[in-house]
């Protein structure tokens, strides 16, 4: 069920970079902006988030998405629409925007898919106690004994 609510995020968000962008400069039908989107997120959550955040962190996920998300969208932007702007032009922006909400999707992965060996005990994050103790320098012993004389 978390894998479906993580596609549903990322496909709102390519969904909505690619309508604006792609919808805007070329004459696009919604089902071809559907299937782009699609196949974008699929894409992406596979290689991206299952393969490359796994194996190497999110800052390496992150930078990879963008290259990722511009290869994606400028092959199928070339299969499914009609010329127009230069496709590579719009696919960098897109990707630029894509990658720009990738962070915040692949936190969200990582605090829902971390194994329980990695994952932190939340519980002990917020329950600190503070230890007080009378000083033990041995100079402040001994200079509390010649005050004590």
């Amino acid at each position: 069920m978390d894998h479906i609510k993580v596609l549903g995020i990322k496909f709102i968000a390519i969904f909505v970079t690619v309508f604006s962008l792609f919808g805007i400069f070329y004459d696009a039908t919604l089902g071809n902006l559907f299937l782009i989107s699609l196949l974008v997120t699929g894409i992406s959550y596979l290689i991206g988030d299952l393969f490359i955040l796994r194996k190497f962190g999110n800052v390496t996920a992150s930078i990879a998405d963008f290259p990722l998300a511009f290869l994606s969208l400028w092959v199928l932007g070339s299969l499914f629409l009609s010329e127009g702007i230069p496709i590579v032009t719009i696919s960098v922006m897109a990707a630029f925007f894509i990658t720009c909400c990738e962070p915040f999707i692949h936190g969200y992965i990582v605090n829902r898919f971390a194994d329980g060996d990695e994952r932190e005990d939340s519980r002990t994050l917020n329950q600190l106690q503070t230890e007080f103790s009378d000083e033990t320098n041995e100079h402040t012993v001994a200079n509390k004994e010649d005050t004590d004389k």
